[in-house]
C-alpha cells in the first residue's frame, strides 16, 4: 500500500501547491503578463495536484482555474482542492480556457509552445476572437521542477530503493536460456507487487551483440553463456520517477570485458565525486569523458552522462558536453556513463543522484560490483 498512500498525499495536499502557483504568479506579474495556461500534465499535476488525463491550468495573477471535462467532476475536486478553482466544460477545454481569459478581459496570456500542437495554438486564436495575445514561455515550470522539495525527495529515495529491491531479485533468474521477455515481464511485475505505479520507462533488457544497443528493448533472444547482459529499469511511486541501470556477465569476463567495466566504473565514480552546487551540467559530463579518454573508449561512448529525473524520467538539466547550467540543491539527476562494441556488447552503469547543499546523495543503492553470474 506505499505507492497508494504516497499518491494520495501528493496529490491532495494543498499546502504544497500553493507557493508553487505563487511563483509562477509573482513571474506573471514581473513580465506583465496576465495569464499563463498550462496544458503538460506532469505540470499541471506539480501545480495543482490533479492526476486526470484530460485537463488545462489557467493561471492568473490572482487565482487558478482547472479546466476539465465531466469524467474528473469529483476527482478535480477532490484533488485540486486548494489549490485551483474547478471548471467542468463540454467540448474543446482549450477553447473554454480561451473564452474565459477573453471574458475576463486578459490581453497577454502565456503558453506552453513545447507541449501544444500549431492547430491548438490556432483553436487558442479562434477562440479568443484575437483579442488576446498570446506568448510562448518555455520551461518555466519545468525549472521549477527541477529543484525538488523534502516531500518530493523522499518519494524519490523510496522510488529509488523500489527499483534496487526489484533488480535484487530478478539476480537468481538470470541464467543461460533465460529470455529477454520473460525477464522483464517479471521485473515489472514485481514492481507493481511492490507497490508501484508500473515502469517509469519500457523496462531495457539487452543481451549478447544486443547490449551494444543503449536504448534496445527486451526480445525473445535467450541469455547465454559468456555475454554481457544490460539491464535498464525504473519504478514510477507516488507520481515520481526512478531510473536504475546494472551490467552483468553470464561466466567468467575476459579480461578486456573487464577492462571496459572498470573504465565505466571508474568514470561513474568521477562524476559522483564532482557533483555539487555549482558544478554545471557539462563538468559532470567531463569528469566521465576524462576517465574513459585514459581508457582510450571516449569514442565508444555515444550518448550524454545522464539527465534530470522526477515527475518525468527525462526532464530538465542534460549532462552533457558544454552544458553550462549549475547545478544546485535539489536536483535529481542520473549518472549513466557506458561503452558500446558492436558486434560484442555494452555495459552501462547508471545511479540517481540528488544535489545536496555540500555534495550529493546517492539514491540508488544496488551494488556496482561486477557480477558473474
Amino acid at each position: 500500500m506505499r505507492s497508494l498512500n504516497t499518491s494520495r498525499s501528493a496529490a491532495t495536499n494543498p499546502s504544497s501547491r500553493k507557493p508553487r502557483i505563487r511563483a509562477v504568479q509573482k513571474k506573471l506579474a514581473a513580465e506583465g503578463v496576465d495569464a499563463f495556461l498550462v496544458t503538460h500534465l506532469p505540470n499541471i499535476f506539480y501545480l495543482c495536484g490533479f492526476t486526470g488525463s484530460n485537463g488545462i491550468l489557467s493561471l492568473s495573477q490572482s487565482g487558478a482555474t482547472l479546466f476539465t471535462d465531466g469524467r474528473y467532476t469529483v476527482q478535480a475536486r477532490d484533488e485540486a482542492h486548494g489549490a485551483a478553482s474547478v471548471q467542468i466544460t463540454k467540448g474543446s477545454l482549450l477553447a473554454a480556457a480561451a473564452e474565459t481569459l477573453r471574458r475576463q478581459r486578459h490581453r497577454r496570456v502565456a503558453f506552453e509552445p513545447a507541449h501544444i500542437t500549431v492547430a491548438q495554438q490556432s483553436a487558442l486564436d479562434r477562440a479568443s476572437g484575437g483579442r488576446i495575445r498570446w506568448t510562448g514561455w518555455h520551461g518555466v515550470i519545468e525549472s521549477l521542477r527541477a529543484v525538488k522539495d523534502a516531500h518530493e525527495l523522499a518519494i524519490m529515495r523510496a522510488a529509488a530503493q523500489l527499483a534496487c529491491d526489484v533488480f535484487q531479485q530478478i539476480i537468481p533468474f538470470v541464467k543461460p536460456g533465460a529470455r529477454e521477455s520473460d525477464l522483464a515481464a517479471e521485473i515489472e511485475y514485481s514492481m507493481r507487487k511492490k507497490g508501484a505505479t508500473g515502469p517509469s520507462f519500457e523496462t531495457i533488457i539487452a543481451s549478447g551483440p544486443r547490449a551494444a544497443l543503449p536504448h534496445a528493448r527486451p526480445t525473445s533472444k535467450l541469455l547465454r553463456k559468456n555475454e554481457l547482459v544490460v539491464f535498464d529499469l525504473g519504478v514510477i511511486l507516488g507520481h515520481y520517477c526512478s531510473d536504475l541501470t546494472r551490467t552483468v556477465h553470464l561466466g567468467r569476463a575476459s579480461s578486456r570485458v573487464r577492462r571496459w567495466y572498470r573504465a565505466v566504473l571508474e568514470a561513474q565514480q568521477a562524476a559522483r565525486v564532482v557533483v555539487r552546487p555549482g558544478v554545471t551540467a557539462g563538468e559532470v559530463d567531463q569528469a566521465v569523458r576524462k576517465v574513459l579518454r585514459g581508457y582510450r573508449l571516449e569514442r565508444r561512448f555515444i550518448h550524454s552522462t545522464g539527465h534530470g529525473l522526477g515527475l518525468e524520467v527525462h526532464e530538465t538539466l542534460r549532462l552533457a558536453r558544454g552544458e553550462k547550467t549549475p547545478l544546485v540543491p535539489g536536483n535529481v539527476i542520473t549518472i549513466e556513463p557506458g561503452v558500446y562494441i558492436e558486434g560484442v556488447g555494452g555495459i552501462r552503469i547508471e545511479d540517481d543522484v540528488v544535489v545536496t547543499e555540500t555534495g550529493s546523495e546517492v539514491l540508488t543503492t544496488a551494488g556496482r560490483e561486477f557480477l558473474e553470474l
